[in-house]
C-alpha cells in the first residue's frame, strides 16, 4: 500500500497544499510547528477516521474558515483507491472514490497506517484508556466486524449507564436484563478478537524489542484479565459479572465491568512497564508494539501499511535509530524530523521541506 498523493485545504496550519509521496523513504523536514506532523496527521485519519492527537474534528479546521478538506490517492494490491474527509464544526463527510459513506466502519481500513510519535510514550505510561483506544484503533482497520461490534457496544453501553442514573430503582432493575443481554454478545466479539490479536502481537513485539536492545531485555504482552472459550462462552461470563455487579453499578452510576474496563499487562523483564520502566525503555517497548503493529497489518493485508514515524530519530541514539531504518526498510514511512542531514545519516528518500504551513520548493 502506497500513498501517492495528498492534498490539504484549510487543515490545521495548511491553507492548500498537495504532497506527492513515493514508495520507501519520505522525509518531511523544516523548522518546529511549521506544520510536518499535521501532514502525518491527516494521512492517519484517513487511515482511521480519527487522530491520535485531539478528540475533537473541529480542532483540525483551520482558524478563521468553517470546513477543512483532506484527501488521498494511494495505490493497493486491488488498484487504487482515493478517500478524503470534509470537516465542518459540528460534522463531517467521509468519501470513498468520490462517494459519500454513510458508515465511518465502511470507510476505516480502506488504507492502513501505523503511527509513531514521542506521544506514544503514553501507551506505556498512561491509564488503561491509552491502550483500550490503541486495540481498537489498531483491531479496527484490519476488521469491519470488530469496529462494528464497537460501535455497537459503545452505544448500548451509554443507554445503560444513563439507565444506572434513573431514580427508580424499580425501573432500573426490570430494564437492566435487556440491555445486559445486547451489551454481553457484543462485549464477546470484542474480547475475543483482542484476545487473537494480542497473542499475535505479543510475539511480534517481543520480536521487534529484542532487535532493537541487542536482546538486552524482554517484553512481554497479555491481558490483564483472562476469557476463555468461545463467544458464547464470553458472553455468559460478562452476562453473570453484569448482574452481579447491579447494586455496585446503581451506587457509581457507570457500568464497572465489561471490555471498556479492560488494560494490557506490559512487562519489560518481568517486571511492570508502566511502574518502573525509564523513559528510554518505554519509548522502546512503544515503538516495538508499533513495528509489531504494522508486521500483523502486513499479514492479514498481504501488503504493509503505511509507517508514520513523527520526530522519533531525535528521541533514539544512533545504534538505535540505524535499527529503526534498517527494519523499516520495504515499507512506505513518512517520517518528520528537524535535522534530516544529522540524524538520517547518509539515508536517501523523497525530501520535503515544510515552512509555515507550505512546501518550499
Amino acid at each position: 500500500m502506497v500513498v501517492k498523493k495528498l492534498t490539504l485545504k484549510n487543515f490545521r496550519n495548511y491553507e492548500e497544499e498537495a504532497f506527492e509521496f513515493v514508495d520507501g523513504l519520505n522525509i518531511l523536514t523544516g523548522k518546529n510547528a511549521q506544520g510536518k506532523t499535521n501532514c502525518a496527521e491527516a494521512v492517519f485519519y484517513l487511515c482511521t477516521g480519527a487522530s491520535l492527537r485531539i478528540r475533537h474534528d473541529r480542532q483540525l479546521v483551520k482558524l478563521g474558515t468553517d470546513c477543512a478538506k483532506i484527501s488521498a490517492e494511494a495505490e493497493t494490491r486491488y488498484g487504487s483507491i482515493s478517500l478524503g474527509a470534509e470537516i465542518y464544526e459540528n460534522r463531517r463527510d467521509l468519501l470513498l472514490n468520490g462517494n459519500k459513506v454513510t458508515r465511518s466502519v465502511d470507510f476505516v481500513g480502506n488504507m492502513r497506517s501505523v503511527f509513531f510519535s514521542p506521544g506514544e510514550l503514553r501507551l506505556i505510561q498512561d491509564g488503561p484508556d491509552e491502550r483500550r483506544r490503541f486495540l481498537n484503533l489498531s483491531i479496527s482497520q484490519t476488521s469491519r466486524e470488530y469496529a462494528s461490534a464497537l460501535l455497537r457496544y459503545n452505544r448500548i453501553l451509554d443507554q445503560r449507564n444513563n439507565l444506572l442514573k434513573e431514580r427508580d430503582p424499580a425501573v432500573i432493575f426490570e430494564t437492566l436484563p435487556v440491555w445486559d443481554e445486547q451489551l454481553a454478545a457484543n462485549a464477546a466479539r470484542l474480547v475475543r478478537r483482542r484476545r487473537d490479536y494480542l497473542a499475535e502481537l505479543s510475539v511480534l513485539a517481543k520480536d521487534a524489542h529484542a532487535f532493537l536492545t541487542d536482546g538486552a531485555e524482554t517484553l512481554s504482552l497479555g491481558p490483564d484479565k483472562e476469557y476463555r472459550g468461545e463467544e458464547g462462552d464470553i458472553a455468559a461470563k460478562l452476562l453473570g459479572e453484569l448482574s452481579a455487579n447491579y447494586e455496585r453499578d446503581i451506587r457509581l452510576g457507570f457500568t464497572s465491568v465489561g471490555p471498556h474496563r479492560d488494560d494490557i499487562k506490559i512487562l519489560i523483564d518481568g517486571t511492570d512497564a508502566r511502574g518502573y520502566s525509564s523513559q528510554g525503555q518505554a519509548r522502546t517497548a512503544a515503538l516495538s508494539m508499533k513495528l509489531a503493529e504494522a508486521e500483523i497489518f502486513r499479514e492479514l493485508s498481504g501488503e504493509p501499511p503505511v509507517l508514520i514515524l513523527d520526530d522519533v530519530l531525535s528521541e533514539l541514539d544512533l545504534p538505535r535509530r540505524k535499527k529503526l531504518l534498517g527494519r523499516v526498510r520495504g515499507l512506505q514511512c513518512i517520517l518528520t524530523c528537524t535535522h534530516a542531514e544529522r540524524l538520517l545519516s547518509g539515508a536517501e528518500g523523497n525530501r520535503i521541506r515544510i515552512s509555515g504551513g507550505r512546501i518550499v520548493r
